[in-house]
């Protein structure tokens, strides 16, 4: 039986980070990937492949561009689900190799196959050619990620109904879609297709979509959505779905109304991919939808020499936050000095328009009794919007009236999830209206949204908050 100091089960963005930092440190690192390849759900289902084909059907669209040139222009006509699918092969072949060389490069041993705990400290994994393999570990990083939510009754067969890690297999471009679940997957899906000229229909049991998102930037972007000729259907309960006999699918609804569609995407939620660990032999349980508790500082389960990280632990289930959360866990595992998890995170969506937000929304900044004010700025009015030919694009910012802190960015339009960082780093660093209205910034760029926006707020202020 081989021992390592620390087996890591899965090689996302958690463990990939975890394996690498820990053989840093020096230690004996095995990972265990039961995929095809290293790199788990975001290399090959989740978040490189859905941008690959975001950033494709961008450009082969010209999307970008029909502010200048109108709703009909294409770069190229006749789009096919092979033209998206050649960048998406590229793009992953070479984070593969990128992820293999940096394990080889520390040293990190790698195995494919699927583990399962045999008690506490041991493992045993099932091969490629079912050969069984034992290993003993001194501490286990859980980062297996999650498996899309497949309820019993609705009839996915992997061509007119889908889950969310098989809409990136489509042989043919649908003519219309519609996507159950306006969660962050299903909104960047369905926006998505939405580029391609797809007639998109999205269906949502709730009256809103993306809670944690300012409500004044899911107004603007909802707006965008339907003038664009989405169609967003709120507080809708999905009874039941068929597939039609010559061909397409039914969604029958609560309320007695129908969507035909060419094709359903499901995409109501993930379950942590926790069934095949055999949980139960190391004294661990998991929640409804398959996930694990941890203490959110140190990242360690019920068992103290088990930690777990990324999408497996729920929110915020990010790669980037993955990413840390998996090299904290080590550090702790190993008795290695680590920082706490940042308070304010940027979060990214891949929408069509992106959606990017750090700190407090306005809702939260209101419900803690703070007082603010608010500053905001249309991309339109910039110059660099206007090279662009964008007619929509906002940046939000909040600001303490007492201290005058930053406590919220928030951006929709073009290049969001770029342009967040700034506010990300003056939130951080305790940053000040005053960062904003002083420094200059490169002209014409959509940065210099937020100068504007920082006026806007500064010149709300009351007088006597003014600085002399």
């Amino acid at each position: 039986m081989e021992s390592y100091d620390l087996i890591v089960i899965g090689s996302g963005p958690a463990g990939r980070r975890a394996a690498i930092q820990a053989a840093k440190f020096g230690e004996m690192v095995l990972v265990v990937e039961k995929g095809r390849k290293v790199g788990g759900v975001s290399v090959h289902t989740g978040t490189i492949p859905s941008k690959t084909l975001r950033e494709t059907a961008l450009n082969l669209s010209g999307w970008r561009e029909r502010g200048f040139y109108g709703r009909a222009y294409r770069v190229k006509q006749d789009l096919s689900a092979d033209d998206l699918r050649a960048r998406l092969e590229m793009t992953l072949g070479h984070e593969v190799d990128v992820l293999e060389h940096q394990f080889a490069r520390n040293q990190v041993t790698t195995l494919r196959g699927e583990a399962r705990f045999t008690s506490p400290t041991q493992i045993e994994v099932v091969g490629e050619e079912d050969e069984v393999f034992t290993f003993e570990g001194k501490r286990f990083l859980l980062a297996v990620g999650t498996v899309p939510f497949r309820p019993d009754d609705i009839p996915f067969d992997g061509v007119s109904v889908l889950d969310s890690d098989e809409v990136l297999e489509l042989t043919r471009l649908p003519k219309s879609l519609c996507v159950i679940g306006a969660g962050v997957i299903g909104i960047e899906y369905a926006t998505i297709f939405s580029a391609l000229d797809v007639h998109v229909t999205v269906v949502e049991p709730r009256d809103t979509m993306l809670d944690f998102i300012d409500r004044e930037l899911i107004d603007d972007f909802t707006h965008q959505l339907r003038d664009r000729g989405m169609v967003l259907r709120f507080g809708r309960k999905v009874e039941k779905v068929s597939k039609l006999p010559n061909g397409g699918c039914q969604v029958d609804m609560e309320d007695d109304r129908m969507i035909r569609s060419d094709i359903v995407l499901f995409a109501a939620g993930r379950m942590g991919a926790t069934g095949p660990l055999n949980l139960e032999a190391c004294g661990l349980e998991t929640d409804h939808r398959g996930r694990l508790s941890v203490n959110p500082e140190t990242f360690q389960t019920g068992q103290p020499h088990i930690y777990a990280a990324g999408d497996v632990i729920g929110f915020p289930s990010l790669a980037s936050t993955s990413m840390e959360q998996g090299r904290i866990a080590v550090c702790h595992a190993l008795g290695r000095e680590a920082h706490k998890p940042p308070e304010f995170f940027p979060y990214g969506i891949y929408s069509v328009p992106e959606m990017s937000t750090v700190g407090m929304t306005e809702e939260e900044v209101r419900e803690r009794g703070i007082s603010y004010e608010c500053g905001i700025a249309r991309f339109r009015e910039t110059s660099r919007g206007h090279i662009m030919g964008l007619g929509t694009g906002m940046l939000k910012m909040l600001f303490s009236l007492k201290t005058r802190r930053l406590l919220g960015c928030h951006i929709v339009g073009e290049g969001a999830t770029e342009l967040i960082h700034i506010g990300q780093a003056v939130i951080n660093l305790h940053g000040t209206l005053e960062y904003f209205v002083e420094n200059t910034f490169n002209y014409p760029t959509l940065a210099e949204a937020y100068k504007i926006a920082a006026l806007d707020a500064w010149n709300k202020m009351p007088r006597d908050e003014f600085r002399t």
